[in-house]
């Protein structure tokens, strides 16, 4: 087990950048995952990480240390719990972490319904989105510019494992993807557009999300095939993004009554 006791080190110096900045994670093609949770889950759906980063906090810990068993073939590194804590970010951090290499998405056809983000900024509500199309059945995400990193760690905390069951696209042309798509493309609004409830969403469909404080660009909307919008109570503005999202994708599950092998009654 390889030991690494400075914040000079060149091997904390690039774990450090790989964690803090999504560009130098594109360039590497490489990113941080951190938690016991987070590597099982990549364990278990992707494979073996390149690496190993655990505390000496985590050493000592079962769980920590039987992840560790099962991941024996991975080089590890060990830092002292300050150490840790500085590339971890977290105020009571969890003790593992692990180096892995970002999938890259297939380029096949998207083959059913899918979700475009278009420019959301906040990480939380990034992973939210991720963690809810997972779990409503979508198998490709596509991020246009101006998102926030899909592979930082906020927003691989926030998705919690969902990652690996996505194809993620990361500064993707929208507009393309729009074009291209063979279903119906459905821009969520805020205000002045079709009751979704009364909408048919039983066909294949790109749901297109926009930024917290803009909204769909104009560009973008002008191309939606359908324009939907949530019924709020009399002065409510909005819904925050991965709420409305969440209600979107599980209305259009509900109308296809994909409940997963679930009675529908």
């Amino acid at each position: 087990m390889k030991r690494i006791a400075s914040r000079a080190n060149p091997t904390f110096k690039a774990l450090k950048a790989l964690s803090d900045d999504a560009r130098e994670q594109r360039r590497m093609g490489m990113t941080l995952l951190e938690g016991a949770h987070l590597v099982a889950t990549y364990y278990e759906k992707v494979g073996l990480p390149v690496q190993l980063v655990i505390s000496e906090h985590g050493a000592a810990q079962v769980e920590i240390q039987a992840l560790c068993d099962s991941l024996a073939a991975v080089e590890t590194i060990l830092m002292g719990d300050s150490l840790y804590r500085e590339l971890s970010g977290l105020a009571t951090p969890t003790g593992i972490a692990a180096i892995i290499n970002i999938p890259v998405p297939s380029s096949e056809s998207v083959s059913g319904s899918c979700v475009l983000l278009d420019s959301l900024q906040d990480a939380g509500n990034v992973g939210s989105i991720l963690r809810t199309a997972a779990a409503a059945g979508i198998a490709d995400v596509f991020l246009g510019p101006g998102s926030a990193g899909v592979w930082t760690p906020r927003v691989l905390r926030a998705a919690q494992g969902a990652h690996f069951d996505l194809r993620l696209h990361e500064q993707a042309d929208l507009l393309a993807v729009m074009t291209g798509f063979s279903g119906t493309t459905v821009a969520a609004m805020a205000h002045g557009v079709e009751i979704i409830y009364r909408q048919d969403l039983t066909g294949k469909l790109a749901w297109l999300f926009g930024s917290e404080g803009c909204g769909i660009s104009p560009a973008l909307e002008a191309a939606a095939g359908k324009r939907v919008t949530i019924p709020l109570a009399p002065g409510c503005e909005s819904l925050n993004v991965a709420v409305a999202a969440a209600i979107c994708l599980f209305e259009e599950v509900r109308q296809k009554h994909t409940l997963w092998g679930l009675p529908s009654s």
